[in-house]
């Protein structure tokens, strides 16, 4: 085009440009309008009922009778009109009342007299006859949140988050003079134990996705929120180039971090209901499993000097959201936000991979090379191994 051209064609005023983004969103207002006052729908109304669907996301047990929180996701408001505990009517009283919306909440009151350790089942029914089941396998009185609750789960969340993640990098002045193909080893253990924990974060956050009210997507959720994760810390850590020594250090405490806040959510819902079996062993188990997060986080730093505030900063960054998720799970859990939190976990495990990967290959003039060494395979499958062995002491 030339300069003739372009100079013939008139410039568009701000106004004009306002015009022309506000004409098609009252194009669409139009067209719902019409939808709605001209019952264009109303053809096509056969009798049958909406379709419904309801979701507990919160169970809570006391002296009063059981407390639920449901979450309505049809396709229209729906009517809670009787509530069966144990194939047994028994009345209720909501907050707030009436129909339920599409993606609200409410809370169900019912004072029914549960038995310890027994197993019960609620039966929500609709002013349609739907029927929605929902489960208690073992009652326990739901403990009752206070400064000492939070006290004794905070020093829960540090002793199976924070110490463990201290232990691991306690072995970086041991490792330290390490030769090339011991830090390439170790390197490699770091991909090998961050692999295991996407594959496990991953497999957490969908089981909490298939918990969650439909409205949410769950399985979409996950996999959108864990893709955003990766890209947007992928393009942060490539701002100034690759990663590499307390940077590469700093961005595996992160991911370890966020993979500790998604299991924190989840012990700190289990307190909350009542069901935190956490014995001895499995907290030991817990502890021994987070060491070998530290050792991956020592490893990039085995060619510098940080300082003991560096290393109390990555502890602290790794291991802290073990803390506050307890404490957040105890306060306002959902399935879903506990499932949010393991897909932005699991994006971030990924970018970590990924750095650590390339890092590894930039060990040497040849890449492929460097990545398919026996010794780099064999650091991979000890994390993987190390990883799994400690993994069972926790699986329960």
């Amino acid at each position: 085009m030339s300069t003739d051209q372009a100079s013939s064609i008139p410039a568009t005023r701000p106004w004009q440009k306002l015009l022309w983004v506000l004409a098609p969103l009252v194009v669409l207002g139009l067209a719902l309008w019409w939808l709605i006052a001209g019952n264009l729908l109303g053809s096509f109304n056969n009798g049958a009922p909406p379709v419904e669907n309801l979701t507990v996301e919160r169970t809570i047990l006391d002296q009063n009778g059981l407390r639920l929180l449901v979450r309505g996701g049809g396709s229209e408001a729906m009517k809670i009109a009787q509530v069966q505990v144990d194939a047994a009517y028994w009345r209720f009283t909501q907050d707030p009342p009436g129909a339920i919306e599409r993606g609200a909440s409410a809370w169900i009151a019912i004072p029914f007299p549960w038995v310890l350790g027994e197993a019960h089942k609620v039966t929500f029914v609709t002013n349609t006859g739907a029927t929605f089941e929902h489960d208690i396998p073992v009652a326990v009185e739901t403990p009752q949140s206070s400064s000492l609750n939070f006290a004794a789960q905070g020093m829960l969340g540090a002793f199976v988050g924070i110490v463990p993640v201290v232990i691991g990098l306690m072995f970086y002045p041991a490792l330290r003079g390490a030769g090339p193909q011991v830090m390439n080893f170790l390197l490699a253990l770091t991909v090998g134990l961050l692999a295991f924990l996407f594959i496990d974060t991953l497999e957490d956050a969908f089981e909490f996705a298939g918990r969650s009210a439909t409205i949410f997507q769950g399985p979409m959720m996950v996999l959108l929120a864990a893709a955003a994760s990766f890209i947007l810390l992928l393009g942060i850590s490539r701002r100034q180039g690759h990663p590499s020594g307390l940077a590469l250090a700093t961005f595996i405490a992160i991911g370890i971090g966020l993979h500790n806040l998604g299991e924190g959510l989840a012990i700190g819902a289990a307190f909350a209901a009542g069901a935190a079996g956490l014995g001895t062993f499995l907290v030991m188990g817990f502890t021994l499993h987070n060491i070998t997060e530290g050792i991956g986080i020592a490893a990039p730093l085995l060619k510098i000097k940080p300082s003991l505030a560096r290393f109390a900063g990555l502890a602290l960054i790794a291991g802290g959201p073990a803390v506050l998720g307890m404490w957040m799970g105890s306060l306002a859990y959902a399935p879903h936000w506990s499932a949010l939190a393991l897909a932005i976990g699991a994006g971030a495990i990924l970018q970590v991979i990924i750095e650590v990967s390339a890092f590894l290959a930039r060990s040497s003039e040849d890449p492929v090379k460097a990545l398919m060494a026996p010794v780099t395979l064999a650091g991979a499958a000890a994390g993987l191994a190390l990883m799994y062995g400690t993994a069972m002491l926790i699986k329960i």
